[in-house]
């Protein structure tokens, strides 16, 4: 079944099929039912259609990636920080792969066909006992997002949880040093506070969901993985420093 879903994402048609159905079923959840302020997209402009890695703070599985996935197709229909009507779903923005979790991705018939909208599953984390085990990124999954990132934009969320404030990975910097990407961060806030953790059900309606893109990082490319890492996680709004800015950091969904 795995190798079959492979072999699916790489047809275009395939992908598209499912921005629709996806993008369909979740634009009322962004856009009516909450409210979604966009902020950044002028930095996104003339980016190249490969070697772009957008780094994230995270707070729900899916939600966080379907917006994404809804802001690239709207800003390919010249959209400038909104999404308007999403007629964009009838030609979107399928350059785009997305890194998860793989036992979240196995876990139902939704997150199996969302994986056709370019998810790039990783075993990053297991369970014992009901516990979560971090551990690093394996080499083939490294492969995996490297070789995506030759061809594709990629999204990424290098704390690999949805818990706020939790330490970052060093596979993320790893790639970086190897790839030399251009580095995109992008902050979210309210989908922990509208959406459940797997951002399919709603809690809270009438939510204000943000999605701000910064500028392009200036990375230096021969630096550690620890200064790089540390790097990433400021722009993010992930650091100690912003830990202690302010109680609205403070969410207590992910407990």
């Amino acid at each position: 079944m795995a190798s079959f879903i492979e072999r699916l994402k790489h047809f275009n048609l395939i992908r598209k099929l499912v921005y629709f159905i996806v993008g369909a079923i979740s634009y009322p959840g962004l856009a009516i039912i909450n409210k979604l302020k966009i902020s950044g997209t002028e930095n996104l402009k003339n980016l190249p259609r490969e070697k772009v890695l957008f780094v994230s703070n995270h707070q729900t599985y899916f939600a966080d990636v379907i917006t994404f996935l809804h802001i690239f197709c709207a800003i390919k229909w010249g959209k400038e920080n909104r999404l308007g009507v999403p007629y964009y779903l009838l030609n979107p923005f399928t350059r785009v792969n997305y890194v998860a979790a793989e036992e979240t991705m196995r876990g139902s018939f939704i997150s199996r066909l969302f994986l056709l909208a370019g998810g790039l599953t990783v075993k990053r984390t297991w369970r014992a006992e009901g516990t979560e085990v971090r551990r690093g990124l394996d080499p083939s999954d490294t492969r995996k997002i490297t070789r995506a990132l030759e061809k594709n934009w990629v999204i990424t969320f290098p704390q690999g949880t949805t818990k706020p404030f939790a330490p970052g990975r060093k596979g993320t910097a790893l790639i970086i040093k190897q790839v030399q990407p251009i580095v995109i961060p992008v902050v979210i806030g309210g989908f922990w506070r509208a959406f459940n953790k797997k951002g399919l059900k709603f809690k809270k309606k009438g939510t204000l969901l943000s999605v701000t893109f910064k500028e392009p990082l200036q990375i230096d490319y021969t630096a550690s993985t620890d200064i790089i890492l540390a790097q990433l996680m400021d722009s993010i709004e992930q650091s100690k420093k912003y830990m202690m800015m302010g109680k609205h950091h403070f969410q207590t969904t992910n407990k």
